[in-house]
Parts: C-alpha cells; sequence; structure tokens
C-alpha cells in the first residue's frame, strides 16, 4: 500500500526544512528543494520503518483538506508543499523472541 504524505518544505538561514504533519518528528534539512525532499523521503522511510520495527502503527496520509489547521501554523512563512509516496509495504514489524 502506498501512502502519499504531505510535506511541508520552508526555506531556512541556510537551505531548506522539511517536515510532515501526518508524521510527527519526521524531519530532514538540504541546500535546496530537490534535495530536502530526497532527505525528506529517506527520513519517511527510516522513520516508519523504525515505528514498525517497534511494533507501532504506521501513520496513514491524511487528505489534503485536513492539513489546514497543520498549515496555519507556517501562515506569513514561505512554504512549498510536495507529497512523498512511500510504499508502507516493505515495513514489517519484528517478530519479537520471547
Amino acid at each position: 500500500m502506498v501512502e502519499n504524505y504531505l510535506v511541508v518544505i520552508e526555506k531556512s538561514a541556510t537551505g531548506y526544512a522539511a517536515s510532515s504533519p501526518d508524521v510527527p518528528g519526521c524531519v530532514a534539512t538540504g541546500p535546496s528543494i530537490e534535495k530536502v525532499t530526497v532527505r525528506m523521503k529517506q527520513a519517511l522511510r527510516f522513520h516508519l520503518q523504525g515505528l514498525a520495527e517497534d511494533g507501532d502503527s504506521l501513520p496513514r496520509a491524511k487528505v489534503a483538506a485536513s492539513h489546514r489547521q497543520a498549515l496555519r501554523e507556517f501562515a506569513g512563512c514561505t512554504f512549498f508543499l510536495t507529497y512523498v509516496s512511500v510504499d508502507l509495504s516493505q515495513f514489517q514489524p519484528l517478530a519479537h523472541v520471547g
């Protein structure tokens, strides 16, 4: 199953920073929009794999309309929006030996 996570990219003093309102705590930085997008896709995969390994449920991507509230915190900032696709079927929980 492929999820399309909304990614918010902001201009920073040294480049760009990215985050996803659907996956709190998952962030990436980079010198360009292209590089931060690639790094955010890697960060999402790493973050989601960690959740799966811990036995936690994987966050589902929300529909765009539900992101309105999350985007209000960026009012007055320069930001860009994109979607990053991640195939969740690749993340399997680790078998716990017990």
